[in-house]
């Protein structure tokens, strides 16, 4: 059976399309077949049998298979009492991601590992709208980053036109300032709705010991028993994720306006009441306040000392890239034991953002991106955080924790043999007929359909892959197998984006999607695809 949609051509006459219920491809027929043994009906028996075999889904229970095909019969509209599924019914619910989804949606990484062995989910100028330099700040971006299952946010606070009050505000630009307390309490409505583990909070601060002492108030006063502070003063090692569920973590960087000489690090701000509850910037403070006064000690030897605390530093992108460069080792180490946090630099004004894997490969916990705007880095930062349930906190590779007998830490530099392959196979699409117009495509016939597929992640293992293009289908079918070497599996990103040909013009987008390749499961998947800004 079949609908028709109409193109009109020239003004005076149609086309006419059949649109097709798409077909089960080749293997699930072969895999119904195989696990009914030939029957034209599955039981929940052997359905199971078909999660645990094919699939590899070892954990599935007798429960979770019946489960499923109650949702399908639900789903699928059968009146009457079947106990089984037909070819159709196992079909409808290989197309469920919400069922068959290609990750695992539950958190399941060891979360009880020191803060310092994850990568954390962190936003930039996390009160920005738009563009860096006049676009509103507003609490709406805030609520928005931490619904979607953000863990860092940063305000930078600016005292308001009388001195009396506090306002967040990118400084010295024309963006219109958000009262912060309006930002608090805006997080803490927030900060627990996606994930229960701890948001930490760069206050970034332009503000008199005065002011300081009165934004100590406002975030007592609003987070109270939320608010974690260290029992000693001092974090020898940082707490787990797990110990910090329902937290929050209050993170300052020095005044600029206020720094003064060196003393500063022992002086009024260090011992101000914001600073009480995670003052972890003195690293950044005494690498900074060198630079200015042009003394000799140098990032590098920032990165190599050894503190009696568990530290935060952050690095520009730029100095990042030069870090890694001359001492990547000295970075990766320094990771181990500390947090690294690294920002977007300053001339990227459209709050564009840079591409993340360098942070990751050097361990780096914090890469903050600007979450208002979207592009492929964008991407890339959502697919890594869709693993571990989307909770926020990632656990780092094994490789850039450990240290040999003499030492030895992980060198990004060195290069490594194909450690694992990953094989694709492309088998169809469906669903932009309900989402689209039949004419939103093409005017004048059905869209024509392509696949592209790109291995994002270590320079070594960057790949791409295009399927063949499907013309004037609404539901492709492909058929395609990719195969991808990679060295460094942890850190790889499968990135999938379908487009739609066209011969006259630029191609038009249909959706895609970013996925962490550690976190795939095996078999027949479905794979939702997302629109430009998700």
């Amino acid at each position: 059976m079949g609908s028709y949609n109409y193109y009109k051509m020239f003004g005076c006459f149609n086309r006419k399309f059949k649109v097709s219920e798409s077909q089960p491809p080749p293997d699930v027929r072969e895999a119904f077949w195989r696990y009914t043994e030939g029957s034209s009906s599955m039981t929940a028996e052997q359905l199971l049998k078909f999660l645990v075999e094919y699939q590899k889904e070892e954990s599935s229970s007798a429960e979770d298979a019946e489960a499923i095909m109650q949702h399908v019969f639900h789903h699928r509209h059968h009146t009457d009492k079947r106990h089984t599924f037909t070819l159709e019914d196992f079909f409808y619910f290989l197309f469920q991601d919400e069922l068959n989804g290609p990750i695992d949606p539950r958190v399941h990484h060891d979360m009880t590992a020191p803060l310092q062995h994850y990568f954390i989910y962190t936003g930039h100028n996390s009160y920005l709208t738009g563009n860096q330099l006049s676009s509103d700040c507003s609490e709406i971006p805030i609520i928005r980053a931490l619904e979607n299952g953000v863990r860092g946010i940063e305000l930078d606070l600016w005292p308001n036109s009388t001195k009396d009050n506090i306002n967040v505000l990118h400084g010295r630009t024309l963006t219109t300032p958000v009262p912060l307390l309006k930002c608090l309490k805006s997080i803490k409505e927030h900060a627990f709705v996606k994930s229960p583990y701890p948001v930490i909070i760069t206050l970034e601060d332009h503000l008199t010991p005065d002011l300081q002492a009165k934004v100590a108030e406002m975030v007592t006063q609003v987070f109270g028993e939320m608010l974690y502070s260290p029992e000693s003063g001092i974090l020898e090692e940082f707490p787990s994720p797990e110990a910090l569920k329902h937290k929050i973590i209050l993170s300052t960087k020095p005044p600029k306006e206020y720094l003064g000489s060196n003393s500063n690090k022992e002086g009024e701000y260090g011992s101000s009441p914001v600073a009480k509850y995670w003052s972890d910037e003195e690293l950044e403070a005494d690498y900074k306040e060198n630079q200015r006064n042009a003394k000799k000690r140098s990032l590098r030897e920032v990165l190599k000392v050894t503190v009696d605390r568990a530290s935060r530093l952050s690095l520009s992108e730029q100095e990042l890239e030069r870090a890694a460069a001359l001492y990547a080792t000295d970075v990766v180490r320094f990771t181990q034991k500390n947090i690294l946090r690294v920002y977007p630099k300053g001339t990227r004004v459209t709050s564009s953002n840079f591409r993340p894997i360098i942070g990751w490969m050097h361990g780096a916990q914090m890469v903050a991106f600007n979450m208002q705007g979207y592009g492929k880095s964008l991407w890339m930062m959502h697919g890594v955080f869709r693993s571990n349930g989307n909770c926020g906190y990632v656990k780092k590779p094994d490789m850039l924790m450990k240290r040999g007998p003499n030492g030895e830490v992980f060198d990004p530099k060195l290069p490594i043999p194909v450690r694992t392959t990953l094989k694709v196979i492309v088998y169809m699409g469906d669903g932009w007929r309900l989402d689209f117009s039949h004419t939103h495509f093409d005017a004048y016939s059905p869209p024509d359909f392509y696949t592209k597929l790109y291995i994002l992640g270590a320079p070594a293992d960057v790949a791409k892959g295009k399927t063949r293009i499907i013309e004037d289908d609404w539901a492709p079918y492909w058929d395609q197998p990719f195969t991808f070497p990679l060295r460094f599996p942890e850190l790889a990103l499968l990135r999938i984006e379908v487009r739609e040909y066209d011969r006259s013009d630029k191609d038009d987008f249909g959706g895609q999607t970013c996925l962490p390749v550690r976190e795939l499961k095996t078999g027949i998947r479905s794979i939702p695809l997302y629109d430009k800004k998700v």
